[in-house]
């Protein structure tokens, strides 16, 4: 498993960067998309006090030590998949022997969320409204009717 942790950028504009760069690093990796996970803490980074989100990143790429000698290539493709959202660019690299890694995964259900096994649901208030529709209006009868005894 290789985690890409990204500090200091949107948690949105690191989902696009996922969907994107994913396909390209499992393949430089050798390694199935399912081995690729990128991470999206809600943070901001600063220096002396000053907010630099966008301006200044920290990406942190923890990854078996066998995948060490790709870290040229790897750190590249990062940069490069980066680009411009971001003005300046830290990258670390961490790596780990295989034996310290432990997971756990239900078999229950999918490895994962995607837009193949996702459930969409409808909510009977929203029934035939636009989105949006209805969200100003406001409850006028008594919250606590239920609970009178």
């Amino acid at each position: 498993m290789i985690t890409i942790t990204i500090y200091g950028l949107d948690q949105f504009v690191v989902g696009r960067l996922s969907r994107e760069m994913t396909p390209n690093l499992a393949k430089l990796y050798e390694v199935k998309n399912e081995d690729i996970v990128f991470v999206a803490p809600e943070n901001m980074v600063f220096h002396l006090g000053v907010e630099q989100t966008s301006w200044n990143i920290i990406v942190h790429v923890h990854a078996p030590k066998k995948v060490a000698v790709l870290q040229d290539q790897v750190a590249n493709l990062i940069l490069k998949g980066i680009g411009e959202v971001a003005i300046n660019k830290t990258l670390e690299f961490y790596y780990y022997a295989q034996g310290d890694r432990y997971v756990q995964i239900n078999d229950t259900y999918p490895l994962f969320i995607s837009e193949d096994n996702l459930v969409t649901t409808e909510s009977e208030d929203y029934e035939g409204k636009e989105e949006g529709e209805g969200d100003d209006e406001i409850f006028t009868g008594d919250i606590f009717e239920s609970l009178k005894g």
